[in-house]
């Protein structure tokens, strides 16, 4: 027996959407339809995240309480419209990633289960080099929301010193993402080295606040600044990307206005459409002007603090220090 479904006119194109009726939170109800409407309602906002990315899926094709299908990879059988773009992974393996180019394709993904959209911080036109400077604020266990408030402020502070306009966003979960546009002249390991040089200089203000410390035996009830989002292959949730979560809370882009009183649960698959069919893109000025990182790569450069650690599935680094826990390193050799 045939599955159900419904067709959705999205632009030019009309999506499938199969068993409409499939509850993927059940704590909410909300439905897989719900889901996809969803992304359509938001399409302007969330197109403008991810237009022209690569973008990593995170699948719950049997609702959010089902384990996760991480896909890297389009499978060969999709619709012709739907386009791809070749990424290249820290190990040198290659893959044919999701190229979003369209909110059908958005729409097309979520009929798929994808909850969350995970955009590379490059476009398809150079893969090479990120136009994106990525600032992930994530407070550590015992650290209230308001802890990444205030360090996103700091970041402002930091980024308007440089000259440079961040974009603020829930992370639809317990942080803030801010996403800076930067010329894409740059490759990964430069950017990284930026947001790094970035990290440091709001740390600096503030260390009982914020951390840079990669292992989490160092961090403390502090606000870590993630800055090996800027790594090859290591990506954040889309702005108006659906978290796989209970409340279907969603990475709502914020004015620097609303901050102050922004929560994270305020934000989700419900109350985001009224808010966008309200204010629209709160983000649409973001491509409008892109940096330079030329400043922050000369502090990174004149810091003797160095490099930091990358992610685990990395090959060891140029300039990496060692990639071992500080409570399981051997003591330094006497003389």
């Amino acid at each position: 027996m045939a599955s159900p479904f419904i067709e959705l006119k999205v632009g030019e194109r009309t999506v499938k959407v199969t068993n409409p009726d499939k509850v993927y939170f059940p704590e909410l109800g909300a439905t897989k339809r719900e889901l996809v409407e969803y992304y359509v309602s938001v399409g302007e906002g969330a197109l403008r995240a991810m237009r022209d990315r690569p973008t990593n899926l995170k699948r719950h094709p049997d609702g959010i309480h089902t384990e996760a299908i991480y896909q890297k990879r389009m499978p060969a059988k999709h619709p012709d419209w739907l386009q791809t773009v070749t990424v290249t992974f820290p190990s040198g393996r290659k893959a044919d990633s999701l190229r979003v180019t369209e909110v059908a394709a958005i729409a097309y993904c979520a009929n798929l289960g994808t909850i969350d959209f995970h955009p590379w911080q490059v476009r398809a036109g150079d893969v090479e080099r990120p136009d994106e400077l990525r600032i992930d604020l994530d407070p550590q266990p015992g650290v209230a929301f308001a802890a990444a408030r205030e360090a996103a402020f700091l970041t402002r502070e930091v980024l308007g010193e440089l000259g440079m306009t961040g974009f603020v966003k829930t992370s639809g979960n317990r942080g803030l993402h801010i996403a800076v546009r930067i010329e894409p002249r740059w490759d990964f390991v430069e950017v990284r080295h930026a947001g790094i040089a970035l990290a440091r200089a709001v740390e600096d203000r503030a260390p009982h606040l914020v951390t840079t410390a990669w292992w989490k035996e160092e961090r403390g009830e502090r606000v870590f600044v993630d800055f090996n989002q800027n790594a090859r292959d290591r990506t954040v949730v889309s702005a108006y990307s659906v978290r796989a979560r209970p409340a279907a809370t969603v990475s709502a882009p914020l004015t620097w206005d609303e901050l102050p009183d922004a929560e994270p649960a305020d934000f989700d698959i419900r109350t985001v459409p009224a808010r966008f069919a309200k204010l629209g893109d709160v983000h649409a000025a973001i491509d409008d002007h892109a940096y330079s990182i030329e400043p922050l790569l000369e502090r990174y450069a004149s810091d003797d603090r160095g490099d930091l650690p990358y992610p685990p599935n990395y090959p060891k680094m140029p300039g990496e220090p060692k990639r071992v826990q500080p409570s399981k390193a051997r003591p330094a050799e006497d003389g």
